[in-house]
């Protein structure tokens, strides 16, 4: 079978295991007080152009939204996310189980926009009767989203203006990180830096065994974040695990480049698509490439190819094809000849 349902389906990129098995008889101080943690650290806040940036290593996507989510909301304040979000649906109600709730925007294929967050807290904030409302405290976006989309320098921009214009914490989800800045948009990692008030950078999905880093650019804006974490389960106490993976991957560029691999492949598969007649859902930069077919078509790509099915579109499916940092040319033809 060929594997193109998800990003996390492998296991790491060979230097990360290759430093894991070498420091593996290190004894080191639990809880990410330990020199690897402390070396990637440095390495993030350069790659950010934040000297001082508080950053902490969780081990998976969930477990992240979660906890940051917690933190930065006060037991009254709720997330605004895009309807389609991660945290919306695919969380089973996770951040909800901690007393907050998600509020809904409308999803302009995988994004929302400062004009719908600027209408939803105009209504909001003259509502008379807003003292028996949930009050929103934070914005939560995908970058990439959901459905592979991107935003621009721009839409985040004006996302990032009507945060500060209402006191929203703005919070990047980066799970997919690294694919979404190889794509073909002008937003770059210190720009993301400098427009959030919190983001992670996305390991498990982009060549790490697991692990997310999760990055506050100004430190102080949650002082006990670490406290946070604890309570919430998501404290490795061999933290030192996360930080030799990250070491690894903003050492010299390696995750800029596999994240590169995968959208250079998904290029590769766009092509083939194409060329075979498929109908595209939507068009997406990144390495989630989305089409429609038909429920024999399906079936017989079943049989050989591990996809996802993402959700009915009239009487067809749209189906997704997910590169990842390790898909190789090969792989790609191989698909061409069943597709």
């Amino acid at each position: 079978m060929l594997h193109f349902e998800c990003d996390y389906a492998r296991g790491c990129h060979p230097r990360l295991m290759e430093a894991l098995c070498r420091t593996n008889e290190d004894a080191t101080a639990g809880y990410g007080e330990d020199p690897y943690c402390a070396e990637a650290i440095e390495y993030i806040r350069s790659a950010i152009g934040k000297p001082n940036a508080q950053v902490h290593f969780l081990v998976g996507g969930t477990q992240t939204n979660a906890t940051v989510i917690a933190a930065l909301l006060s037991p009254w304040q709720g997330v605004i996310s895009a309807a389609t979000g991660h945290v919306t649906g695919h969380e089973a109600g996770a951040i909800e189980q901690s007393g907050h709730k998600v509020i809904t925007l409308p999803s302009h294929e995988g994004k929302i926009t400062s004009a719908d967050l600027e209408s939803y807290m105009e209504v909001y904030t003259h509502d008379e009767a807003r003292e028996h409302i949930v009050e929103p405290g934070m914005v939560y976006i995908s970058f990439p989203t959901e459905y592979g989309t991107i935003y621009s320098r721009g839409e985040l921009e004006a996302l990032h203006n009507t945060c500060r214009r209402y006191d929203l914490r703005l919070f990047l989800d980066g799970a997919r990180l690294g694919y979404g800045l190889a794509a073909a948009g002008d937003l770059t990692l210190r720009d993301i830096a400098d427009l959030c008030d919190v983001f992670y950078i996305g390991g498990t999905k982009v060549g790490a065994l697991f692990g997310e880093a999760a990055v506050f650019p100004e430190p102080g804006l949650c002082r006990a974040f670490f406290t946070v974490m604890k309570q919430h389960g998501a404290v490795l106490a061999k933290g030192r695990l996360l930080g030799v993976q990250f070491a690894e991957l903003f050492r010299d560029g390696l995750y800029e480049e596999i994240s590169r691999n995968a959208v250079e492949r998904a290029r590769e598969l766009k092509d083939v698509l194409r060329q075979k007649g498929y109908e595209f859902f939507l068009e997406t930069p990144t390495n989630q490439q989305f089409v429609v077919v038909s429920p024999a078509k399906l079936r017989e790509l079943q049989e050989k190819v591990c996809l996802s099915v993402w959700e009915p579109h009239g009487e067809d499916f749209v189906i997704r094809l997910c590169t990842d940092w390790a898909t190789t040319p090969g792989e790609i033809e191989e698909l061409s000849r069943i597709l």
